[in-house]
Parts: C-alpha cells; structure tokens; sequence
C-alpha cells in the first residue's frame, strides 16, 4: 500500500490499514525487552489513542505517558484565579474560550458559576469576536483571556494589531499563550521525565514548524515525529519514531506533511514577533515556574496588556488530593488518582484534567470508564 497524501485522507480510519500497521510495530519491536516510554505531548493525541483503543493495542510494547499538551489543563491556579477576579466585577465583560469556562478553583469557583451569577461571561470561539462585542459596548471594559499554545497566538496578535489600528481602546487582552519547546526542555532536564521518543503536536507544528524542536531532540539525544489526529496519522507516527529509537537516530521527523513543514508558517511567526516577547518566565499548573515558556505582550501595545491594569492574585497551588499536575508531567496516569470517576467526573470535575476537551482524565473516563 502506497500511504500518498491522497490515501492518507481517504484511508485515515481504515480499520485493515490500522491492524496492518499495529502489527508491523509490534514486527519491529518483538526483539526489544522491555516497553519504550513514548510521550504524546498534545491531549488531542491522547485522546485518539484512547478513542481507538491504540494504546490497548500496541501493549506491551510501547508505554504511552500523557504530557502537558492540554492548555487549559497547564493555566496555573493563580492565572485562574486572575479570571475569576476579573470576571466578577460587575462593569466588565469577560470574553474566553469555552473550555476554560468550567475549570473549578480551589474553592469549586469556576466562570460558569459566576455567571450564574449574573456576571457578563461571554464563551467565544474566535478572537475577533471580543473585538466586536468591545465595538458594541464602548462604555464597558471589554477582557479578553487569551489561552492556548503557539496554535491560537497567531489569533490573539491580528486581535491586538486590529484593535490599535481601529482604536479600539475598552478592549484589554490578557496573555496567556505558552511556548511547547521551552516546556518539553523542562520536563527532560529538570522534571526527572524518562522517555525514549516524543510524538510532537499537529497544531502547534503547523504554526512553529518542527525545526523549533530540534534544540531539544539533540539536546536529550531523542527522536520526534510530529503527528496528525487520525489513527492511521498516529500509527504511521508511531512506525517511523519506533525505526528512529532503534536505530538511536535523534532529531526532529514529520509523520504529517499535509500540515507541517520544517520551517513552519511564516506569516503566522511574523506576527507572533510583532505583537509578543518571550517570558522570562511562566507559570504551569502542576510544573511550577517554567524558563521562557510564556508570551506577554510588547510594550508597543501596552494600552491593550491587561496585566497593566490587573494584578495577579497569589495563591498557593492545592490540589484537594487531585493529581491533575502529577498527569501532566507524564508521571502518573488517571487511573491513579484515588478521586478520578468517584468524586471526580465530568459532571462534579476537580481539576481541570476532567474539564478540558484535551484533558488526559476526560479521555479515560470517556474512553476507559469511570473504573480504568
């Protein structure tokens, strides 16, 4: 079978295609020991392994650890908190994407619940939309949260240079977009995080390219295949990261070509550069403190930072025995987590595992059951 472009988007679940692939994995891994520990850094991906049972299907031989992929998962309580605190003021509207919209504080507080409230929580599904509903309130201060990795930057900056160009000035944005390289060097030189290989983000590649990984695969000696969604994606992923950590090659490899290129795109990068600058730091739910892992906005544009006009609030990471932080550093899977399907699930959820669309525990609850 000749796996073109073409076939790949007709035949991306093609079940006699999936058994054929698992079984050249498990061909090429029969003479291997033990299970190699391969990370899935996006919670898209772990959520198309455990839809299709692909991490069933590829046991004993491979491992698969969950890592901080999840953007909503990684917002540290304190920028929740942030949030919280802002959308509760009575002359604000609060715009952000739905995901973050039910991620419960320490305290059970989540946006949702404060709009219940009464508050004016706007769920959007695009940047410009706080663009808009600042044109149509000027009397409002209009905030919108930015989240997400290097996938949504490119979203949040063309808000910003719009709303300097037309003047938007009740429109506020505050950052918190995340760099996936910076993390990724983190967990491997300073989480104690072993693993043999990394299947890299779909979306976040397709923006940064895979060349912005190769300082960390020759760094940690690993090889990296970036992956699509679809099984046949992740399998045909997972075969050629197999071949690289066999033959101890390292480096960066695209297993999605469809998508990503080496270089990456441009035009999006260019704009990233206008509006934003690297963090010196950054803080991640359940990592702490990350090196240069986080975007704030240019003092060019500060008129639309609103960190300048909010302070974060400090506060002190509880878990309430969730280990919602301890999943996302490929330590632990949900499973061990005495909470996850009792006290939490999706409908009563704990940490923000359980919330996001992306979250590992969401995944096995939905996939495995409450009892995995």
């Amino acid at each position: 079978m000749n796996f073109s472009l073409k076939n790949i988007l007709n035949l991306t679940k093609d079940p006699h295609l999936v058994k054929k692939l698992i079984n050249q994995i498990k061909g090429i891994l029969s003479g291997v020991e033990r299970s190699l520990k391969i990370m899935e850094f996006c919670g898209g991906h772990t959520h198309s392994l455990l839809k299709f049972g692909l991490d069933e299907a590829l046991k004993p031989e491979i491992e698969f650890l969950h890592g901080p992929g999840c953007p909503v998962c990684v917002l540290s309580l304190e920028r929740l908190n942030l949030a919280l605190k802002i959308a509760d003021e009575k002359e604000v509207i609060f715009t952000t994407y739905g995901d973050l919209m039910r991620v419960p504080n320490s305290e059970g507080i989540s946006l949702l619940s404060l709009r219940a409230k009464g508050r004016d929580i706007r769920m959007i599904s695009n940047a410009m939309e706080s663009l808009n509903i600042a044109k149509e309130n000027p009397e409002k201060l209009v905030i919108f949260f930015a989240i997400g990795f290097e996938t949504t930057t490119p979203q949040t900056a063309f808000l910003i240079e719009r709303a300097r160009a037309e003047k938007i000035n009740n429109l506020k944005v505050i950052s918190n977009h995340m760099l996936t390289p910076a993390v990724l060097d983190f967990l491997l030189s300073k989480n104690g995080v072993y693993m043999d290989g990394i299947i890299g983000p779909g979306h976040v590649s397709a923006v940064i390219g895979a060349r912005a990984y190769e300082e960390v695969a020759h760094k940690f000696n690993l090889p990296m295949v970036i992956s699509g969604f679809e099984p046949i994606d992740i399998l045909l992923a997972v075969k050629l990261l197999v071949e690289k950590i066999l033959k101890k090659e390292r480096g960066v490899f695209i297993a999605y070509e469809r998508a990503v290129t080496y270089q990456g795109n441009l035009k999006a990068k260019e704009l990233i550069n206008k509006v934003f600058k690297v963090r010196e730091s950054f803080s991640w739910r359940g990592l702490g403190e990350v090196p240069f892992s986080g975007f704030s906005i240019k003092e060019e544009y500060e008129n639309w930072d609103g960190e300048k006009f909010f302070e974060i609030p400090k506060t002190e990471e509880y878990s309430r025995g969730c280990l919602c932080g301890i999943i996302l550093q490929g330590k632990a899977k949900p499973k061990d987590c005495k909470l996850f399907g009792k006290i939490c699930t999706p409908g009563t959820p704990i940490g923000p595992c359980m919330v996001s669309s992306e979250g590992a525990c969401l995944a096995y609850f939905k996939y495995k059951g409450p009892l995995s």
